[in-house]
């Protein structure tokens, strides 16, 4: 539709040399300090490119990080009929065009300075053909991460996943909601999904018999790390991946444990008394542990050295009925810790900062709980029954703005994955 227009703007600058395309590359873009970069995903010829640009508008919006200016019908009509792109482009508030093309091997992306009226950035990225929809689709994602770290600086999150527990299984979201599907089988009840920080791996719980598995997200093949007599549950991997806490417990309370991710025998970490310490998680840098404790004769949130060492209370001491603080996950910036504080339909999601304590409340509507971050620091994936149902919901904790994640059987538990590599 705006193929003249698409032709002038690349005509009016030449491309970047090589050196000049390569990943990290920052877009010296001009908007107003404080606003969000306007940005035109424009059309393209070619199989699949409908697709393709839907896909890449839908994965900027949900950054959250740049405004996608959609073209109006004037705009597109004075194009169509070959008008100055600059102007129009101006006028719609654009700081950036951007045009991706499919090609036999691949996409090819082109961004456009709209202020300088230059070409910004050319580059070519591989990608398996459409009837590869699954790394189709993540090829495009990757492609959306490096153009938003490109436009403002931070990479985005769109070639990320989510683990989530339904019907007694563990199953895996695209961050866009798409690509739903189980990943463990066979026998037993599945639950409390964690990734390995190289993606390739999770860990998860299974009952009947009670269990910490790891399985191969790209072979599938599966390996019992710990189980025995009594509950073993909530395992999460340690930030360089060469061990696994787990929370295990049998009469007389539930405590913290370690092992080694290539097997061996578990050592405890916290010395609970007969209370329940579950859910670990870890500080970016791998030093302290925030768990879940009843020691205080509720759930409040702790946190300790990986050793097992310097127990301190994290979260304000309350009492009551509320009195209920659950399910912690550290921020990757080490500055917040993201929890669950309340029962039932008065739960709700909570951040306490590691610095001053202060508490944040982000989540008012319906019932919420399990958080848990993606790896940029600004957007949490939890559960909420504000639809009816328990779904997941994705927050981007600096606006606020939410959006439905999955839809239909209730789901628990979800762990937004770290960055995948790309595969």
């Amino acid at each position: 539709m705006i193929r003249r227009a698409l032709l002038a703007l690349a005509v009016l600058a030449a491309p970047l040399s090589a050196q000049d395309t390569t990943r990290g590359v920052r877009i010296g873009l001009t908007y107003d300090a404080g606003t969000r970069p306007g940005v035109v995903v424009l059309p393209s010829r070619g199989v699949g490119a409908d697709s393709l640009r839907a896909i890449l508008q839908r994965d900027l919006g949900f950054g959250d990080r740049v405004n996608v200016i959609d073209l109006d019908a004037a705009a597109a009509d004075a194009i169509n009929r070959g008008a100055n792109s600059w102007p129009i482009l101006a006028r719609l508030g654009a700081a950036a065009s951007v045009q991706v093309t499919p090609t036999p091997t691949g996409l090819h992306l082109a961004v456009y300075d709209v202020a300088k009226q230059v070409t910004a950035l050319v580059r070519d990225f591989p990608a398996p053909p459409m009837t590869d929809a699954r790394g189709w689709r993540a090829a495009v994602h990757g492609l959306a991460d490096e153009l938003e770290e490109s436009l403002t600086g931070t990479r985005g999150v769109a070639r990320t996943r989510v683990l989530f527990e339904r019907n007694k299984r563990i199953w895996l979201v695209d961050s866009d909601g798409e690509q739903i599907v189980a990943v463990s089988g066979g026998t037993g009840i599945h639950g409390s999904p964690a990734w390995h920080p190289g993606g390739s791996m999770i860990a998860y719980s299974s009952i009947n018999p009670w269990q910490i598995v790891v399985q191969d997200l790209v072979s599938g093949g599966t390996r019992t790390i710990a189980g025995g007599t009594g509950v073993f549950i909530s395992p999460v991997f340690t930030p360089d991946g060469a061990s696994i806490v787990y929370a295990h417990g049998v009469d007389d309370g539930v405590d913290i444990f370690t092992i080694p991710t290539a097997g061996g025998t578990g050592r405890r970490l916290s010395v609970g008394r007969g209370s329940d310490n579950t859910s670990p998680t870890f500080s970016p840098d791998g030093r302290r542990i925030a768990f879940m404790s009843g020691r205080a004769g509720h759930p409040e949130i702790y946190t300790m050295d990986a050793d097992g060492t310097n127990v301190d209370l994290l979260t304000p001491l309350e009492f009551g009925e509320n009195a209920y603080r659950a399910s912690p996950d550290w921020s990757p910036d080490g500055r917040v810790v993201a929890f669950r504080s309340g029962n039932g339909s008065l739960a709700q999601v909570l951040t306490i900062n590691l610095r001053d304590r202060s508490l944040k409340q982000l989540t008012s509507e319906g019932a919420n709980e399990d958080p848990s971050w993606a790896p940029d620091g600004r957007h949490l994936v939890f559960v909420s029954s504000r639809s009816g149902s328990k779904q997941l919901w994705v927050l981007d904790t600096e606006t606020g703005r939410t959006r439905q994640l999955t839809r239909g059987a209730a789901v628990r538990n979800p762990a937004w994955s770290p960055r995948l590599p790309q595969n």
